[in-house]
């Protein structure tokens, strides 16, 4: 059986890549996306072929002969764009790092290299496979030379393999034939000329009868039709210079002994430390090899003697800066009250902080490069001891940093002077690069310490923390050793990167203290009334199985309403609806199809209906009934680390989401309601974000409508559609509104038009209208755009940063983006910052005037505490003062607040 090597064109494969799949960063801001795609089809190939030997090559950027003949005749080649470009040397560092031949050469194409190579190992007897997502390469394709044109998708890749017959069968031509069809018809992309007037189907035909550009020119009296028989006549010179471009070196003076490419363990552990720096954490269950041995790893050491944790904890007391990483059972009950130094102290410990304690599996703690310590607990280090000692630690005059904060507050209680001195190195990291959004303790070693760790996956795969401690205890060991050293060593740094920044204020003041505030939420939850609830589905299902028989009533038939593909069918084909997109699985049913037709058919109106009612079904009378737990309450997760803009996001379940533009789902508000003796209460900021614009803009106008307290919307349309204030139109009022929150997120004249049914050049009339009324704002957007562009980043008022890679793209729809993102950041982020500022003083303002009264939830702009009904007034008087003072604007923050027996009356 003879040997194969494969061939692969770099630069050929990496576009193809880079155009494939969208766009991918890692942490430090390179783009990522051409060589994921690349070592994809690599890999793909591999698996196919089971190759013995493999090589890439790639283009020399000096110009090589074609290129300088290319020129002569038109110009120069269309240039890389910068996001590929700086992945090539990128792609070359990780093939080397996995031990493969690069073979490069000035003077010659990637092409003419590979024709070489591929005739040269099909003489010593080999078969070939030569991948390439250029055509051009279909001229070497041989018995033994096989070319695979590789198509990259988000979903994975497909390959076309052409031998030559291949190459007969599809393109009526042999490959060397091959050659002539493209000198005869052109290709702008490599810069062919080829004869005007020429296409694929009559260049086909003329080598089919021909065999060659030559043999048709001797011909030419003949070639029909007349208009080709005279271009070719007339450009028969520039049709020899399309064939020599067109033609492949297959003899080029290239030195590369076949025995070199020979392939070897390509999974290295060089390689998979590229692997782990460019972020491609799927690719890493290929390597079997060992993690490189860190630098610290020496340095850890198992703890379960008392008297030498006494001393480790003393120590830990006196440094500057310590790290810690608690570790507990997950499979153990969730402690319900939280530890207390005093109840430790005092033996004052119930049977559930007990139980908080008996979870504790061990503590990873670092107070230096050398001085990382994972505390077991056991017979004498018991889960009492380590977080007494804990405890101890946030009293010390030193700085304590972890990693999620809030997921600690269950185990530890700091007391309010001790939480300035407290760090959270994953909110650190999260604020200097909030475009990720799913952090783990090994991402912010590598960003921010340049240090590679293993990940949790790569340690202990899917076990949980108590199945490790008892499966692999050593791997268990240095995981929560690693957690500590990192959180250790990144305070200091991310604290010096937070105040080069300008967001360090925003960090202390803001980001740490919410985390109290957000686990105190938690904690509380809201009560959930499950009979209402049920009844609330049951009724939604009774709605659903009317519509259905509507549906089935107008389509004339029965079919499954959830299926696109059978929809699309009853829509475009039987009741030959308009809109009508066919795909490759059938007609788009999408809601923005759908949304065009409703208007003039019932019956689309009605699916839109179907589809809203089962998912409030779904989501909220089935969904949310799993959430409630024995107390009868819901406890959301609120996340401060996921949005870029600092919105904080809510998750298991998303209480952030309720529904509010149609009544029906507006009622599910009803079934959360206040515990026995109290009422929920309701405040939510007045136009925010018009406010906030107001201010950063500083455009008079705007301004002196919010001072004199008028209608925003009415005094828009007062001055956009030129009719006097009192005059204005319900409708007029109403499109004045689309375009004041469409300002705030950037919209286009596109967007605004699809948002109101008009046309584009209506909509670009309101804009310019409305620019026209408050020319302030124009400037202070463009300027956003402008300093985005500088920068690489936009900032609130309160110093948030919010990255704009798109801002710099070759692509002009992601440039688009990136101006919307710049517009609309700054404003956005700003609110977010003040709900922020609002929810961290009304929890703590509740708290000092010893009210029962408690903050339950934040959905955007708005507040929900669950007050006694004694203390109503004064909550509303804190409410008052807190919200609307959080910050202090060119015009004045408003609330809207109502009190009511559930949600839907306090709203």
């Amino acid at each position: 059986m003879s040997e194969k090597i494969v061939l692969i064109d770099g630069h050929s494969i990496l576009n193809r890549a880079f155009f494939g799949i969208p766009d991918l960063t890692n942490a430090e801001g390179l783009h990522t996306n051409a060589v994921y795609g690349f070592l994809n089809i690599l890999f793909k190939i591999l698996e196919e072929e089971k190759p013995e030997y493999l090589t890439v090559a790639f283009d020399v950027h000096a110009p090589t002969f074609r290129h300088k003949m290319y020129d002569a005749y038109k110009g120069t080649r269309k240039p890389m764009t910068d996001e590929l470009r700086q992945q090539v040397p990128v792609m070359k560092e990780v093939l080397k790092s996995m031990g493969i031949t690069i073979v490069e050469q000035e003077g010659y194409e990637a092409d003419d290299i590979l024709g070489t190579i591929a005739k040269r190992s099909e003489a010593q007897g080999m078969e070939v496979s030569l991948v390439s997502g250029d055509r051009d390469l279909l001229q070497l394709a041989s018995e033994h030379i096989k070319i695979r044109i590789p198509k990259t998708k988000r979903t994975g890749t497909e390959i076309e393999d052409y031998y030559a017959v291949d190459v007969k069968e599809k393109y009526q031509v042999t490959p060397t034939e091959f050659i002539d069809v493209k000198a005869l018809m052109g290709d702008t992309a490599d810069n062919i000329p080829g004869v005007p007037g020429i296409g694929e189907k009559t260049a086909t035909a003329l080598i089919v009868q021909y065999g060659s550009i030559e043999n048709a020119y001797a011909h030419v009296d003949e070639i029909k039709p007349p208009r080709a028989q005279n271009n070719l006549r007339e450009y028969y010179d520039m049709a020899q210079m399309s064939k020599t471009l067109a033609t492949i070196e297959t003899n080029a003076p290239i030195s590369c002994e076949i025995e070199n490419a020979k392939i070897g363990n390509l999974f290295t552990p060089e390689a998979y430390v590229w692997m782990k720096k460019l972020e491609f954490k799927n690719m890493l269950n290929r390597f079997q090899v060992e993690a490189p041995v860190n630098p610290v790893e020496q340095y850890f050491k198992k703890i379960t003697d008392k008297k030498e944790a006494d001393k480790i904890f003393a120590e830990a007391g006196k440094a500057e800066y310590r790290g810690f990483w608690l570790s507990v059972d997950p499979e153990a009950e969730q402690p319900e009250g939280q530890l207390t130094l005093d109840s430790l102290l005092n033996g004052n410990v119930g049977s559930d902080n007990a139980n908080g304690a008996e979870k504790v599996l061990g503590l990873g703690l670092s107070y230096g490069r050398e001085q990382i310590f994972f505390l077991q607990a056991g017979t004498e280090l018991t889960g009492e001891y380590l977080l007494e000692q804990l405890q101890r630690l946030l009293e010390q005059p030193g700085r304590t940093a972890c990693f999620d904060l809030k997921a600690q507050l269950p185990y530890i209680t700091p007391k309010q002077e001790e939480r300035s001195r407290i760090d959270d190195v994953l909110i650190g990291a999260y604020l200097l690069n909030p475009l990720k959004n799913d952090y783990a303790i090994d991402d912010v070693a590598k960003e921010h310490l340049d240090l590679l760790i293993p990940s949790r996956q790569d340690l202990l795969g899917k076990l949980t923390d108590g199945q490790a401690i008892r499966e692999k205890e050593d791997a268990f060991m240095s995981f929560v050793c690693f957690g500590a050293y990192t959180c250790f060593a990144a305070a200091s740094v991310l604290a010096e990167k937070l105040k080069e920044s300008g967001m360090d204020k925003l960090y202390g003041e803001i980001e740490m203290p919410l985390v109290y505030t957000l686990f105190d939420m938690e904690q509380e939850g809201v009560l959930v009334d499950a009979g209402a609830l049920k009844e609330y589905g049951t009724a939604l299902q009774g709605k659903i199985v009317e519509l259905e028989q509507e549906i089935y009533q107008d389509a004339g038939e029965e079919f499954n309403i959830n299926s696109p593909k059978q929809l699309g069918v009853i829509l475009f084909e039987k009741l030959q609806m308009p809109y009508g997109k066919k795909t490759k699985t059938g007609y788009s049913t999408a809601a923005d199809v759908l949304e065009k037709l409703a208007p003039e058919y019932p019956l689309v109106s009605k699916i839109l209906e179907y589809r809203q009612l089962t998912k409030l079904k779904s989501t909220y009378a089935d969904g949310l009934a799993n959430y409630i737990e024995e107390d009868g309450r819901i406890r959301s997760t609120f996340n401060q680390t996921i949005t870029a803009t600092g919105r904080i996001s809510s998750t298991e379940p998303n209480l952030q989401n309720i529904p509010i533009r149609m009544e029906l789902g507006r009622q599910i508000r009803k079934v959360f309601i206040p515990k026995e003796g109290c009422v929920l209460i309701d405040a939510d900021y007045s136009q925010i974000e018009l406010r906030v614009l107001a201010h950063m803009s500083g455009d008079k106008n705007l301004i002196a409508a919010y001072q004199e307290a008028q209608d925003i919307h009415r005094m828009t349309a007062s001055q956009v559609f030129h009719v006097p204030f009192d005059e204005v139109t319900e409708l007029q009022r109403r499109n004045a509104k689309a375009v004041n929150f469409g300002i705030v997120y950037g919209i286009s004249s596109f967007g605004l038009s699809q948002d109101l049914s008009i046309t584009r050049k209506e909509a670009s009339e309101y804009i310019e209208r409305y620019f026209e009324t408050y020319p302030n704002i124009k400037v202070f957007l463009d300027k956003l755009v402008e300093d985005g562009k500088k920068q690489g980043y936009v900032t609130t008022m309160f110093g948030r940063r919010r990255p704009v890679p798109e801002l710099s793209s070759s692509n002009f729809m992601q440039r688009s983006f990136g101006e919307r993102v710049a517009m609309n950041s700054p404003i956005q982020g700003t609110a977010a910052d003040i709900i922020k500022i609002a929810m961290i003083r009304v929890n703590e303002g509740l708290k000092k005037q010893g009210l029962k009264s408690r903050l339950i939830l934040q959905v955007h702009d708005e507040l929900l505490i669950e007050a006694w009904k004694d203390e109503v007034e004064q909550v509303e008087a804190l409410l008052e003062k807190e919200m609307e003072q959080a910050a202090d604007l060119a015009v004045k923050l408003e609330i809207d607040m109502k009190h009511g027996k559930d949600w839907y009356e306090a709203h």
